[in-house]
């Protein structure tokens, strides 16, 4: 298997450049590679962690549920976008489980107190800039609450235990928020830049390897 981790790398290295490039020059190039850019990742994952585990499980089976919403988020259409998001939902609780339990281990009550107000007002504010509103916006703020969520957990991990893991967790939540919010903003009527898609695409892949970066080292540690 450690002979496949190379290869299945350069597969998605090669997805990725493709991807952006395609942002860039080709739309049609972004719209092919980009259903390719989670299996393969997942794959990476899948050799670069031999060992059978609880937390690689629910790290794959995030990449997987992000290759479900890329799937979905392609299509056009309300019920295509609630699915996309409801795909994503459920991988960033997945990603909670895999690092969130590990880092609120014993965190007390002040530590709560103090992050739920925070967390809640992040949201809000979100929200009210990107301006989303009607049947979108319950669903949205839940969305925004977990992701918000995922940041907490990978924050807790960095103030407590510190180390090069816990950063890089923390650093991919940030960006895949980032990136989600560049998606709503477009979704709702934000008006876009002419590099939109290239900003939501380097983000999103750059959080997502992040994400499977600190996890694989939080998994050996």
């Amino acid at each position: 298997m450690k002979k496949l981790f190379p290869v299945a790398l350069c597969f998605f290295l090669l997805a990725a450049a493709a991807n952006l490039a395609g942002q860039v020059w080709m739309g049609e190039l972004a719209r092919m590679s980009k259903p390719a850019l989670l299996p393969l990742l997942a794959l990476v994952t899948l050799l670069g962690l031999p060992e059978e585990s609880r937390e690689r499980t629910c790290l794959i089976t995030a990449q997987l549920l992000g290759f479900l919403g890329d799937v979905l988020l392609m299509k056009d259409g309300l019920p295509w976008f609630g699915s996309g998001i409801a795909a994503f939902l459920t991988g960033h609780i997945f990603y909670i489980r895999f690092f969130g339990g590990r880092s609120w281990k014993g965190l007390g009550w002040k530590a709560w107190a103090i992050g739920i107000p925070v967390m809640a007002a992040l949201v809000v504010g979100l929200v009210s800039a990107i301006g989303i509103q009607g049947a979108l916006l319950v669903p949205m703020a839940v969305y925004g609450s977990v992701l918000m969520l995922l940041i907490f957990s990978a924050l807790c991990g960095v103030i407590r235990e510190g180390g090069r893991a816990w950063w890089l967790l923390l650093m991919g939540a940030v960006l895949f928020t980032f990136s989600d919010s560049l998606i709503a903003m477009h979704t709702f009527g934000v008006e876009n830049w002419t590099l939109h898609g290239l900003a939501v695409m380097g983000t999103y892949i750059t959080a997502q390897v992040l994400l499977a970066t600190g996890g694989g080292a939080l998994i050996r540690k």
